[in-house]
């Protein structure tokens, strides 16, 4: 029996998914989460073969959850299900090492079948969108920068990212002029625009 922890924000669809996948005689969904904070905690505790996990998620989005959840729950799978099909978004699920990319309008046989072939260490994801995310420019920032820029667009001050991730106000603008550099922007809303376009956010 593959066991699969399934996090979707949408009631309604999760709720949709869990009973789709409980109908397979080799399936069963064993948690459910509306929450990327929460992803990590409860595969610690429920042990998954196979993690489903929607990459727009409140608190801690999915691909961050995700590779959180691949460094310290290595034997559980991670399969990625989304409606953001963009190859950006396709090239940051890879790079976060994970098994399969699923977008959220697939056939439902297709994703008991991707959730098989990911379970025995197998990667999926649409031919489509693989070429299309190797033909993506590459982001030329870390992580951390995205992160850091990701909040600034979302309209934290400096302040405000430091404490949220426990580091300097100084620190912070230094990541934020090193952005502003490697994307040759004029300033950081600039930097935002440009990463924006590039689907880097």
């Amino acid at each position: 029996m593959i066991r699969v922890l399934l996090a979707e924000d949408m009631h309604m669809v999760r709720g949709a998914l869990a009973a789709l996948l409980n109908l397979e005689n080799d399936i069963e969904v064993v948690a459910e989460v509306a929450e990327g904070d929460k992803i990590l905690g409860m595969a610690k505790e429920t042990k998954p073969d196979v993690a489903i996990i929607d990459i727009d998620l409140p608190g801690k989005d999915g691909l961050t959850a995700a590779a959180e959840l691949g460094r310290h729950v290595p034997c559980c799978h991670i399969l990625v299900l989304t409606s953001l099909g963009r190859p950006a978004t396709v090239r940051r699920a890879l790079n976060a090492r994970v098994n399969g990319f699923l977008l959220k309008d697939a056939p439902s046989n297709k994703l008991a079948n991707a959730v098989r072939s990911v379970a025995i260490g197998q990667r999926v994801i649409d031919g489509e969108l693989a070429l299309s995310a190797w033909e993506a420019e590459e982001c030329p920032l870390t992580p951390r920068e995205v992160e850091i820029l990701r909040l600034a667009a979302n309209g934290s001050q400096v302040s405000d990212i430091a404490a949220k991730l426990f580091l300097s106000t100084g620190t912070v603008r230094n990541y934020l002029a090193n952005v502003v550099t490697k994307l040759n922007a004029r300033n950081r809303v600039d930097a935002i625009r440009i990463a924006n376009d590039s689907e880097w956010l």
